[in-house]
């Protein structure tokens, strides 16, 4: 009668052993997705800075260039209208940033994905 017990508490330790590998399994992809968006959010915001810093130096001398063009003429105007598209250019940014903001990411969508397909399977 002691081989019932026996047969059970082997069932039970290989069934351990079976959910334990795959949460260690998950928790390695959960580390691997992780590591892999922060590099590609420090990717992001390094040519995100370098962009930014180019294009408003850029674009402040054009201002600059354009307004001593017409220093003798239309002082105002220049001023006026280079203030304006670039308050207007950064309300786009701000309002694009936002929304990409609002969309989010798929943050741990394969780990999200693969504990779906090992439930599904402990189901059945």
């Amino acid at each position: 009668m002691s081989a019932p017990p026996t047969r059970l508490s082997a069932s039970l330790k290989g069934l351990t052993a079976t959910v334990l590998e795959l949460l260690q399994l998950r928790l390695e992809l959960l580390s691997v997705e992780a590591q892999e968006e922060v590099l590609r959010v420090g990717g992001l915001l390094v040519y995100g800075a370098v962009a930014v810093a180019f294009l408003s130096l850029g674009l402040g001398f054009l201002a600059m260039l354009i307004t001593v063009a017409l220093w003798d003429t239309h002082r105002l105007l220049p001023l006026a209208v280079f203030a304006g598209l670039f308050l207007g250019f950064g309300g786009v940014a701000a309002w694009l940033a936002r929304e990409r903001v609002r969309t989010g990411t798929k943050l741990f969508s394969a780990t999200v994905v693969e504990l779906k397909k090992d439930r599904e399977g402990l189901r059945s």
